[in-house]
């Protein structure tokens, strides 16, 4: 799998994630407002709007605040590289985080869809498909370009039940990776010409396809699910498990407390999933939401 990629993967597959989700927003919110779930807003001007016509301006604000969100918690994770190269950690395009992208994002697009008067547990549900589906597609980038969002050494044998996989499934060298890092790659005079030394587990492949069927079985199941709220904590409990398991074997600076080691994702991931099955909780005790509108 030593294929050199001649354009920026990571960007365009980050983009790819917002038109992906983007698209599928739309859809569902669509299909809330035919339902009665939500409803038409006015603009200023008095003109009438559809809450799937505001899904480019919902899109623009998680961009601008995702990235400022993702770059704060990756100074956050990472605080020597920032203070060693300040301007340049500000500016760079890698060592994004999820998390920080996702929490400035969704409560930049709350606030600016509370202010429009769409029911915020409505937009929540309609966008845990789509967030899955933007974070497996970007994810995709990470792969490509190797930005350093791999795992952890894996010297260990590729099992006899997945032999029928190739071996990069198993453990990955990332050639051309865009961070430089590892051993020069011989004969190669690209810009990108290391891999690493040793082979570690690919875990951005992992998260695309956890992701990929967790976006599928959301999709399956949403207009089965008539209770508000509940098929957003179950995006909310599928991806801190995701997460926390996948943090596992993938390598990320660990704070210390005392005697306790954890990583940031890891942290965020449990928060996330407990607050899932807080949720799921009260939104199972709701009455259906065509009786709530």
């Amino acid at each position: 799998m030593d294929i050199p990629i001649p354009f920026a993967t990571f960007g365009i597959f980050i983009a790819l994630s917002f038109l992906a989700s983007a698209f599928f927003l739309k859809l569902e919110l669509k299909r809330k407002e035919k339902d009665g779930q939500i409803r038409p807003f006015s603009d200023k001007k008095g003109n009438q709007i559809h809450p799937y016509q505001a899904v480019r301006t919902m899109m623009l604000i998680a961009v601008i605040f995702g990235a400022a969100g993702a770059r704060i918690f990756s100074i956050l994770e990472y605080p020597d590289e920032f203070l060693y190269a300040p301007i340049e950690t500000l500016f760079s395009f890698s060592g994004l985080t999820f998390y920080g992208g996702l929490i400035f994002g969704s409560i930049a697009v709350i606030i600016y869809t509370g202010k429009k008067k769409i029911k915020t547990i409505h937009l929540l549900d309609a966008a845990a498909p789509a967030l899955m589906l933007g974070y497996a597609t970007g994810r995709i980038g990470c792969q490509l370009a190797g930005d350093g969002d791999w795992g952890c050494d894996n010297l260990s044998p590729k099992p006899d039940r997945m032999s029928f996989l190739p071996d990069w499934l198993w453990a990955y060298n990332y050639p051309h990776n865009v961070m430089n890092e590892g051993i020069p790659i011989a004969g190669c005079t690209n810009q990108y010409s290391h891999m690493l030394a040793t082979p570690v587990f690919p875990t951005p492949l992992y998260e695309i396809i956890m992701c990929s069927v967790l976006f599928i079985f959301l999709w399956s199941i949403r207009k089965k699910i008539h209770k508000a709220g509940l098929l957003f904590s179950i995006y909310l409990i599928a991806n801190g498990a995701e997460r926390f398991f996948i943090e596992k074997i993938r390598i990320d600076s660990e704070y210390h407390f005392f005697n306790i080691h954890f990583k940031q994702a890891t942290f965020i991931a449990i928060i996330i999933f407990i607050s899932g099955l807080c949720l799921a909780g009260f939104s199972l005790r709701k009455k259906p939401c065509s009786e709530t509108n």
